[in-house]
This record gives C-alpha cells, sequence and structure tokens, in this order.
C-alpha cells in the first residue's frame, strides 16, 4: 500500500498564520496604536503638562516607529523573524510601562522611543510580512482576516485603559497588560511564527488550491528605474501618508475630545465603536472585492466615507447628538482600510520582486509622515485642565476640518497615480 505524502494530509498552515497574526494585531493595535491617544490624556490628568507637549511624545512614538518599520527586512534577515516579533513586544511593554510612570518629560520621551521601537513589529509592515509568503491570490481575505485584528485590538483595549487606568491605576495596568503581551507573543512566535512554506513543504495558497491559484497575482515587470522616479510608488507612498495622517491626527485627540461631551466611559465606549466599524469596512473589502477591481478607487472609497465622518464631526460641533455619533461610524468604516488597502495596491502595481520592497517602504513613509500628525493637530487645540479635566474649547472644529481637507488630498494622490 501506498501512502500519502506527508504535505497531502497536512492541513495548510497558512491559515493558522492568519489567526496567529490576528491575535498578534489585537495587541499591536490595541497597545501601540489605539493606546497613545488614552495615554494623553491620562499623562495629561495626572501631570498637568501642556497638551502640545505630550502630542509631541506621541509623534516621536510613531516617528521612531517609521525609522524601524524600514529597516524590519534588515531585522528580519539578521536576527530572525520571531526574535524580532518578541523584541518588539518586550520593547513596548517596557515603553508603555515608561508612560505611566514619567516625572519628567524627558522620561516620557523616552518611554516613547521604546515603545514607538517595539509596536511596528507587531504592525501593518509586520503583519504584510508575515501573511505574504502564506498566500497569493487569497491574500486580500487573508490580510483583511489578519488587520481586523487590529480593529478589534481598538473595540478591547479603548474601554479596556479607561477601565483599568481608573479602577488600578496606569502604572498597574501597562504592568498587567504588557506582561500578558509579552507571554502570548512568545508563544506565537514559538508555535506559529517561526514556520515557513518551505519547511513544511507547502504552497502559497494551500497545496489543494488549484494551480491558477499558486500563480502570482500579477506579471508585472521589475521596475527598472528608480522607485522614487516611479509615479504609481510616488501617488501611493502619498497616498497612504496623507490618508494615515488625517487619520491618526485625529484618532490621537479624538478621545480626549470626546469626554467633554460624552463622559470617560462612554468616549471610550464610543473608540471602541469607531474600531467595530473598521472591522466591518475591511472585512467588506476583503471578502467583496473583486481580483480585477481597480483598488486604488476603492481606497479613495474609504477614504470619501472618512472625509464625510469629519464633516459631519463639525456639524455636531461638540453636541452629543445622532450626528457625532454618524460621524463616529463613518470615520471608523475607513480606519482599517487606509493601512490594508495600499499593500494590496502594491500587490497589483509591482511585480513581486519590488512589492517586497515597495510595502515596508510605503508603511515607513506612511509612518513618518503621520508621526508628526498628533503634534500638528495638538497645535490646533484651545485646551484648559481644570482639577485633572481637560476641557478643549471651540469643540476640536480645526481639527476635524483639516482631517477632511487631509482625507481629500490623499484621493488625489491616489487617483493620480492610476493607469500607465
Amino acid at each position: 500500500m501506498t501512502s500519502l505524502p506527508s504535505s497531502a494530509i497536512r492541513p495548510f498552515f497558512g491559515w493558522h498564520v492568519v489567526a496567529a497574526t490576528f491575535l498578534l494585531a489585537i495587541f499591536g493595535w490595541g497597545v501601540g496604536f489605539y493606546g497613545p491617544p488614552v495615554f494623553l490624556y491620562a499623562v495629561v490628568a495626572r501631570t498637568g503638562w501642556p497638551v502640545a507637549m505630550v502630542s509631541a511624545a506621541v509623534t516621536a512614538h510613531f516617528l521612531v516607529g517609521a525609522v524601524v518599520v524600514a529597516n524590519l527586512p534588515r531585522l528580519y534577515r539578521r536576527i530572525g523573524v520571531p526574535q524580532v516579533t518578541v523584541l518588539g513586544a518586550s520593547l513596548l511593554a517596557v515603553g508603555v510601562l515608561g508612560w505611566a510612570v514619567a516625572q519628567q518629560p524627558w522620561q516620557l520621551f523616552l518611554a516613547a522611543f521604546a515603545s514607538g521601537a517595539g509596536w511596528v513589529a507587531m504592525g501593518a509592515a509586520a503583519v504584510n510580512a508575515l501573511i505574504a509568503p502564506w498566500f497569493s491570490q487569497r491574500r486580500p481575505a487573508a490580510l483583511g482576516m489578519a488587520y481586523n485584528g487590529a480593529s478589534l485590538g481598538g473595540v478591547i483595549f479603548s474601554p479596556l485603559w479607561i477601565a483599568l487606568i481608573s479602577t488600578i491605576g496606569f502604572a498597574p495596568a501597562a504592568l498587567a497588560v504588557g506582561g500578558i503581551m509579552v507571554l502570548v507573543v512568545v508563544l506565537l512566535a514559538v508555535r506559529v511564527f517561526s514556520r515557513t512554506p518551505e519547511s513544511l513543504g507547502q504552497a502559497p495558497d494551500g497545496n489543494d488550491a488549484p494551480i491558477a491559484l499558486r500563480k502570482p497575482l500579477n506579471a508585472a515587470p521589475p521596475v527598472r528605474q528608480s522607485l522614487w522616479r516611479d509615479r504609481r510608488f510616488l501617488t501611493l507612498a502619498a497616498g497612504i501618508m496623507l490618508g494615515l495622517f488625517a487619520q491618526i491626527g485625529l484618532l490621537a485627540h479624538l478621545f480626549s475630545l470626546l469626554v467633554p461631551v460624552l463622559g470617560e466611559a462612554v468616549a471610550g465606549l464610543a473608540m471602541g465603536g469607531a474600531t467595530l466599524a473598521a472591522i466591518a469596512g475591511r472585512s467588506a473589502v476583503g471578502w467583496l472585492m473583486p481580483a480585477s477591481a481597480d483598488r486604488r478607487l476603492v481606497a479613495c472609497l474609504s477614504h470619501g466615507v472618512q472625509l464625510l465622518g469629519s464633516l459631519l464631526f463639525m456639524v455636531s460641533a461638540g453636541d452629543n447628538g445622532p450626528w457625532l455619533f454618524l460621524g463616529i461610524v463613518l470615520f471608523g468604516l475607513g480606519i482599517g482600510n487606509a493601512t490594508s488597502l495600499p499593500p494590496l495596491i502594491a500587490q497589483t502595481e509591482f511585480a513581486p520582486i519590488d512589492a517586497a520592497r515597495v510595502v515596508p517602504l510605503i508603511v515607513a513613509i506612511g509612518q513618518a509622515g503621520y508621526a508628526f500628525a498628533p503634534a500638528i493637530f495638538g497645535l490646533l487645540r484651545s485646551d484648559v485642565v481644570t482639577d485633572g479635566a481637560l476641557t478643549t474649547t471651540g469643540g476640536g472644529t480645526l481639527l476635524f476640518a483639516a482631517a477632511a481637507v487631509i482625507q481629500l488630498a490623499a484621493i488625489i494622490c491616489y487617483l493620480a497615480g492610476r493607469g500607465r
């Protein structure tokens, strides 16, 4: 009797990678992305430091991450994917604890350096790097599922941070969350991220996938000129940078803007609601977008919905009526797509050898640009801290207007890169 090859009976491991990356993204975004807006509010309330200064620390968090993410491929080659992932989680845990205990501004910025360097090893470029070897044609759906962990991280951690900080304090909350995060990431790195398709004798999209699914999605020739002279690359990089600049600038301040209107508990739930909408928006794109769709137009539609959300924030004018909640939903629908669509655009517009360079570069450019958003948006605020309570005059109208204008600029960039 002839036995079947082990690769023929072994389940496709790629979906295990998706599940593990989903869990990784919950912690990465829940702590490193959705955490800083809450940290900003908590630090200002605890210390009375100017919002602009603490916003600059949030900027440092994202700016340091941009430098690290640009070098992630090199770090993966030299250290290894599992090791880099664990190191990133450890740095993030130490950095968040630093946010909680900082007594001097320089200590806050040192903490921001650690948290910013760590979270990108659990961020967008890391998720793409972990998923890409396992999927080609099915990559939009796989990435959409993995990136939904990022949105679920916001759903879980936005209210969780508020609850933990208000009940047990910032430092104990940072220790508890950081410790659990590092433990989970170590287990994922050992059990899942240490595996590769080659080591298991499997092909992208699965050994049972049709032959057509095992072929690269595009047959674009490699870029023979510098990427910096390629219109597709420049417009894609500008689009992701502007879109994320508007998004991060607004998200970094949205919680503290909602607190005077909704209260801390409801504001935390509202932030979680925005990320629930992000899950819906990303899932719809991941599962419903045809393989032949113009992904730049899909990105434009997503940013257009967010633009409407920003305009509704302006209409609500600090009121807790239906326009405010509709604005939260519309803005949230595009949160996930702003991160997940650009790598998918790169997959169709560039040959695989170029896409491997393009994705980390556009993510790094995007993060380097949006790193300045919290500080710049912070300059548009007029705040008063009274008895530990932070109040913003004018309801943040300038912030919402700036976000809408920048989102429109992102749409123009994506449109400018269409065609040959």
